[in-house]
Parts: C-alpha cells; sequence; structure tokens
C-alpha cells in the first residue's frame, strides 16, 4: 500500500494530523485503523506544547516516515 502522495507538502502540525488521520483511512481492516487513530490523537495530545521549531519539524518528519512505513507494511 503506498503512502498519500504530497508528504512533502506538510509543513505544520495541523497538516500532519489530517495527513495521517487520511493514511488511516487507506488501512485494510477497522481495528488497524481505530489502532492508528488512537495512537495519533495520543502523539498529538503529548506533543501539544512542544514550541521549539526545529523539534517540530523533526517531529513531522519522524511521523511521516513512521506513516510510510506502516503503509508499506
Amino acid at each position: 500500500m503506498a503512502p498519500l502522495p504530497n508528504a512533502e507538502l506538510v509543513q505544520n502540525s495541523l497538516q500532519l494530523y489530517r495527513y495521517l488521520l487520511r493514511c488511516c483511512k487507506q488501512l485494510p481492516e477497522e481495528n488497524i485503523r481505530q489502532h492508528y487513530r488512537h495512537a495519533i490523537r495520543q502523539s498529538f495530545r503529548v506533543h501539544a506544547d512542544e514550541d521549539d521549531p526545529d523539534r517540530i519539524q523533526q517531529i513531522i518528519k519522524r511521523a511521516i516516515e513512521d506513516a510510510d512505513w506502516v503503509m508499506n507494511k
């Protein structure tokens, strides 16, 4: 399963959140989709107070790489 196009256009946390939820819609089983949606929401809650722009970009990059890995699994 290929990742969604335009991952390189993700620049901020809201765009990342939308991108990751769209990726979840492509997963084959409902229980897997629910698991990853929950994990995405939890991760955003954990990082909600992050204010360092470099760290935010690092988190975005890592999240997209992780999503690509999950989609290709």
